[in-house]
């Protein structure tokens, strides 16, 4: 574990304030559910907590079906990191960073789908492939993460099937964690 050099005291509601360098580094934000976890050496660890990290099992199933339907790999998110891959390398993508262009995405709500005449949308950071099509996972109204086809090839465009895939595996897992 990493010290900071940053001390915080309780006040007396039992609050601590996490300092905004941390919460920055750690994309934690306003409202964002941390699990509080306590170790034999005395240590109390808060750790993000994912819906989708949960369903790790069902996730890289889901994104198994995908790949396999579509032809193209598929990737299921959380709303930080890369969770499960199934059709590319999964040493590559294995716990990537989302890009900020997929975070917006995922915070607007909106499905994206990849024609020739758009804007292509690089879901990871520091990779070169470009999403065919991504569709949020919504759980109870909330954002969870998000599901996407993803291609090498520049000039490859959604297909109505990847698109339709890429929505059922989202509303899939949304109902799986619901459940």
């Amino acid at each position: 574990m990493k010290a900071t050099g940053i001390v915080r005291r309780i006040d007396d509601l039992g609050r601590v304030v996490i300092p905004k360098e941390i919460r920055r580094t750690m994309r934690i934000r306003e409202g964002d559910p941390l699990e509080i976890y306590t170790n034999p050496d005395g240590e109390v660890i808060f750790k993000k907590y994912s819906a989708i990290g949960e369903l790790s099992d069902g996730a890289a199933q889901t994104a198994e079906v995908l790949a396999k339907l579509s032809g193209s790999p598929a990737v299921v998110f959380d709303k930080d990191h890369v969770v499960a891959v199934s059709g590319a390398p999964k040493k590559v993508y294995s716990q990537r960073r989302i890009s900020q262009a997929l975070e917006e995405l995922m915070e607007q709500r909106k499905a994206f789908e990849y024609s020739s005449d758009g804007e292509q949308i690089k879901p990871i950071e520091g990779l070169g492939s470009h999403a065919l099509a991504v569709s949020p996972i919504i759980t109870n109204g909330d954002i969870s993460g998000a599901v996407a086809i993803v291609s090498e090839n520049e000039s490859e465009k959604c297909s109505a099937l990847q698109a339709m895939l890429c929505k059922a595996g989202a509303m899939f897992l949304g109902k799986q964690i619901e459940s």
